[in-house]
C-alpha cells in the first residue's frame, strides 16, 4: 500500500491463490482510499538510497548514497555508506 509505512501491506505471493488470500489483508492494513500497487519481485536486488538537493532553477546534485539492504521485517537495520556495488 502506498501509505503503509514500515512494510505495511507488503506481501510476497508465489501464485494466484496467495494473491487471492493476501489481497484482503493488504486492503485492511491500508488507509481508506490509499492506492495498492502490485509489483514484480526482484530477487538479489540492493536497496540503495541517494540524497539529492535541487534548487528553483533546476540545478541538482547527488550528495551521497548509502546501502540500506540489510533489513528485518521491511525495516532498515543499518545504513552503510558509501554503497559498494
Amino acid at each position: 500500500a502506498s501509505e503503509g509505512g514500515g512494510g505495511k501491506g507488503i506481501r510476497m505471493c508465489a501464485n494466484k491463490e496467495e494473491i487471492v488470500a493476501n489481497f484482503p489483508q493488504v486492503q485492511n492494513e491500508a488507509p481508506p482510499g490509499s492506492p495498492i500497487f502490485v509489483m514484480q519481485l526482484c530477487q538479489g536486488a540492493r536497496h540503495i538510497e541517494v540524497q539529492i538537493v535541487g534548487d528553483q532553477h533546476g540545478n541538482a546534485v547527488a550528495l551521497n548514497g548509502r546501502d540500506c539492504s540489510t533489513q528485518r521485517r521491511f525495516q532498515k537495520i543499518f545504513e552503510e555508506g558509501p554503497p559498494v556495488i
